[in-house]
C-alpha cells in the first residue's frame, strides 16, 4: 500500500489561509508560516475593532453635541443633566445628528434642557 506523503485535509487548510492573506504585502501573501501568522493577527484586530467602533462613535457624537452646546451657551454635562431633568429619552446618535442636519430642532432641545436646569 503506497505511503499517503502530503493530505488533502493539510492542502485545503493551507490554502484557505492562503486565500484569507490575498493582498497581503511581500511573502506574507504566499508563504504559509508568513501568511498564517498576519492573517491570525488580521482576525484579532477584526474581532476587537468591531468592538471598539462602537466607542469611536460614542465619542464622535459626543464631541459633535459638545460643539453645538457651546455654541448655544451650554456644556455637554449640563445639556444630559438637563435633558434628565426635563423627562428627554434622546439618545447620542439623534442628538449629534439633530445638531448637524437640524439645528432648529437642537436649539428646541437645548432650550427644554435650560429650562429644566433653571438657567
Amino acid at each position: 500500500m503506497p505511503r499517503a506523503v502530503d493530505g488533502l485535509r493539510r492542502k485545503n487548510h493551507r490554502k484557505k489561509i492562503l486565500k484569507q492573506a490575498k493582498g497581503y504585502w511581500g511573502r506574507r501573501h504566499s508563504n504559509y508560516k508568513a501568511a498564517k501568522d498576519a492573517v491570525t493577527k488580521g482576525l484579532f484586530y477584526a474581532y476587537r475593532d468591531r468592538r471598539d467602533r462602537k466607542a469611536d462613535f460614542r465619542r464622535l457624537w459626543i464631541v459633535r453635541i459638545n460643539a453645538a452646546c457651546r455654541a448655544e451657551g451650554i456644556n455637554y454635562s449640563r445639556l444630559t443633566a438637563g435633558l434628565a431633568l426635563a423627562g428627554l429619552a434622546i439618545n447620542r446618535k439623534s442628538l449629534a445628528n439633530l445638531a448637524i442636519e437640524d439645528t432648529g430642532a437642537f436649539k428646541a432641545v437645548v432650550a427644554q434642557a435650560k429650562t429644566a436646569l433653571g438657567v
